[in-house]
Order: structure tokens, then C-alpha cells, then sequence
């Protein structure tokens, strides 16, 4: 594990620089990122509306469930049944209850409706802000040297070899082969002192 840890650690640390040394794909990676969240917000504010309608209808069903209820307190009343005007009443109450709990959760959905709209215009202004410094990024790489531009032909091409370069196989056998030349030289210079 303790190897693997290390490989990742060593992994991340090379992102990391290769990232710090071409900003116009961190930028390009928080665009997509922030894409991607603003998409996510738009889903929720959907999830929202349709709930905000079903709760509408919820709290208009109850509020008709109420005039009908006071209705039939009002009618018993009129003609002496207190027998059935009292659980009537009681039942009235109860509706009352539940549409002032449901009007509860329809301001706290609609509050969360205009959280959810103001976290998605941040978010789209805040990826208009990175699109323009990945633009201004993507316009300075154009006037950088060559040395950069192969940097990144290996990011952006990762399936195709930059042009002029050889297979990862050759590049292998040819760090093998410098290491090897440069130990040789050490070990020379090494005895050379001896």
C-alpha cells in the first residue's frame, strides 16, 4: 500500500506542477467543472418548481377542504345539530393546521428556490469569468514558445504521439541508456578521486 501511496502522491505532485505550468487547462478544468454545477442547479431549481406546484395544489386542496368544513359548521349550527357541528369544528381546525403547516413548507421551498436561482447565476457569472481568463490564457499560450506547446500536445493528445517524437518504448530505452552513461561517468569520477 505504502508504494502506492507514494506513486499517487508523486502522481499528484507532477499534476499539480504540469497544471501550475499550464494554467490554460486548470482553467479550462474549472470551466468544465462550473459547467457542470450550474447544470446540476438548473436540475434542482426544476426539482423545486415542481414540487413548489404540487405543494400549491396541496394547500389550494386544503383551503377548499376548509370553506367546505366551515360551511357544514355554519349549516349545523343554523339548524341546532351540535352534535354534528362540534367534530365538525374540530375537523375545521385540524384542515387549518395542516394548511398553515403546508404554507410553512412552501415558504421554506420558495426561499430555497431563490437560493438555488442566486447559486446559479453566481455560478454562470463566476464560469463567464473563467471562460474569459481561459480565453486570455488559451490567446497568451498562442505567443508562448515551442518548448510549452510540446508540453502540452501530451495532455491534449494523450491517445497520439507529438509529432517528431518517438514511441514511449524508444524514450525508455533512451533514458535507460543516458542513465547509464551518466552512472558510468560518476563511478569514473568516483575512482578518479580514489
Amino acid at each position: 500500500m505504502s508504494l502506492f501511496d507514494d506513486l499517487s502522491t508523486f502522481l499528484e505532485a507532477r499534476l499539480d506542477e504540469f497544471l501550475r505550468d499550464n494554467p490554460h487547462l486548470e482553467l479550462q478544468a474549472i470551466e468544465d467543472n462550473l459547467r457542470d454545477q450550474e447544470e446540476e442547479a438548473i436540475r434542482l431549481l426544476g426539482d423545486l418548481r415542481l414540487k413548489e406546484s404540487r405543494l400549491q395544489q396541496e394547500i389550494l386542496n386544503t383551503a377548499q377542504e376548509v370553506q367546505l368544513w366551515h360551511t357544514r359548521v355554519e349549516k349545523a349550527k343554523e339548524k341546532g345539530r351540535m352534535d354534528l357541528a362540534q367534530p365538525a369544528e374540530e375537523h375545521e381546525a385540524t384542515l387549518l393546521r395542516q394548511g398553515n403547516q403546508l404554507w410553512g413548507q412552501m415558504e421554506a421551498l420558495r426561499q430555497r428556490i431563490q437560493e438555488t436561482i442566486d447559486l446559479q447565476r453566481q455560478i454562470q457569472q463566476k464560469r463567464k469569468e473563467v471562460s474569459a481568463q481561459a480565453a486570455q490564457a488559451r490567446a497568451t499560450r498562442t505567443t508562448t514558445s515551442v518548448d510549452q506547446q510540446w508540453q502540452t500536445a501530451g495532455w491534449q493528445n494523450y491517445n497520439a504521439s507529438p509529432p517528431g517524437s518517438s514511441s514511449p518504448q524508444d524514450l525508455e530505452k533512451a533514458f535507460r541508456q543516458w542513465e547509464m552513461d551518466e552512472e558510468i561517468e560518476e563511478l569514473k569520477r568516483n575512482m578518479g578521486k580514489g
